[in-house]
């Protein structure tokens, strides 16, 4: 992560799919139909992380830890 330059908020469960998705957006100019499927993938990692996060705090909530 430190060699791809990725800014410390983008350093998650789902940068292992940023990476290579900031490298096709560079190869290919930043057009917007390209890289769809990466584009995908990385956005489908990202709701299921936001989801995990949901979890793990109502659970939290549920046990009057928050």
């Amino acid at each position: 992560m430190k060699d791809a330059k990725l800014p410390l908020g983008f350093r998650d469960n789902c940068a292992h799919l940023l990476i290579p998705l900031n490298q096709c957006r560079y190869d290919t100019y930043f057009l917007p139909w390209k890289c769809r499927d990466l584009f995908h993938d990385y956005e489908h990692c990202q709701h299921h992380e936001y989801e995990r996060r949901v979890k793990v705090w109502k659970e939290k909530k549920a046990n009057g830890e928050v």
